[in-house]
């Protein structure tokens, strides 16, 4: 997928003093926040990183709408759908105070980000906001185990089919991949479908990584006709008891992501040279989380995997002796 650049709309340019508190929020918000993706934003030249700063803090805005479990879904619906329409009023030339659609408006104008890939991010941060009553997405294919304890409902599979997850994963995940190559520069075409195949393999190694996690929260990303197969009920992902039962079918989303991760190989040579670097950083942390949980026999129930700080550390210097090489 890719979408046709359109032109931000002419508005009053706030002042170098605002644009630099606006950054400096966003720098905070995903220094907070991005723990993969921050590293590879240091490795950088400043603007782009800025900007890439920018649409990260939007991002999590949208995220953390759709996630407040303090709201009903209604709610949520409602503050993100504002949300939505304050950034589309800025776009339009109105003013706001609100320090990321500042920075945000900016960057866009200045690397010619198509709002509708910003208006993608949304639509799936929107995919996660759970009816008020969330019912397994085969009914047919509930089974006494998973009746879950009294006052607890069982996790729903929100996906059908593979295809249904695509969706879902080119809007939250290949969307940002799309965002990402308008910053960091890139003149053949065939760079944006490479684009769209990383940040499917971004997304399939966080599903993975929070299979547990997501399923105490009542959501079960991975499809369906996968947990058909392997027959596996939602509820045991949950509970993740039974490991041997349910490592085929994790090892099976670990190869299909690892497909998608061969993209990388052939995108990192088509985007601008000073920004190759904070590429390969992105995909090496990302790929190396994929094979940590691999080499741990896909225990993702017992603690949250994810690399080191010194792991990254050491990732993120090579990165700067290939950006001064």
């Amino acid at each position: 997928m890719s979408a046709a650049v359109q032109q931000i709309p002419v508005q009053s340019s706030p002042t170098k003093s605002q644009l630099a508190v606006a950054y400096s929020v966003c720098r905070a918000v995903t220094r907070s926040a991005a723990k993969n993706f921050y590293y590879a934003f240091l490795v950088l030249p400043a603007p782009k990183r800025r900007a890439l700063y920018a649409i990260y803090a939007y991002m999590r805005r949208c995220d953390d709408l759709a996630d407040d479990v303090s709201l009903t879904a209604h709610e949520r619906r409602q503050k993100l759908g504002a949300w939505v329409e304050a950034f589309h009023a800025t776009q339009a030339g109105q003013p706001t105070d609100d320090p990321v659609l500042l920075a945000l408006t900016d960057a866009l104008r200045s690397y010619q980000i198509p709002v509708v890939l910003l208006d993608q991010l949304a639509y799936g941060t929107a995919m996660d906001i759970e009816e008020s009553d969330p019912r397994p997405a085969d009914p047919s294919s509930a089974s006494p185990v998973e009746r879950a304890p009294v006052g607890m409902a069982p996790p729903t599979v929100c996906y059908r089919s593979f295809d249904e997850l695509y969706l879902y994963c080119y809007r939250v995940a290949s969307v940002v991949g799309l965002v990402c190559i308008r910053i960091f520069g890139y003149r053949d075409p065939a760079a944006e479908p490479l684009a769209e195949r990383c940040g499917l393999a971004f997304q399939l190694t966080n599903i993975l990584r929070d299979v547990k996690e997501d399923a105490a929260m009542g959501r079960v990303y991975l499809p369906q006709e996968d947990l058909t197969r392997f027959d596996i009920a939602a509820s045991e992902l949950r509970a993740g008891k039974d490991l041997e039962r349910i490592r085929p079918l994790l090892a099976r989303e670990a190869e299909r992501a690892r497909e998608f991760y061969r993209a990388a190989d052939q995108l990192l040579p088509l985007i601008d040279e000073d920004s190759q670097p904070a590429l390969w950083v992105l995909v090496t942390i990302y790929r190396r989380l994929l094979e940590k949980i691999a080499r741990g026999g896909f225990d993702v129930f017992h603690g949250k995997i994810s690399l080191t700080v010194r792991e990254k550390l050491v990732i993120l210097g090579k990165g700067f002796l290939k950006r001064l090489s």
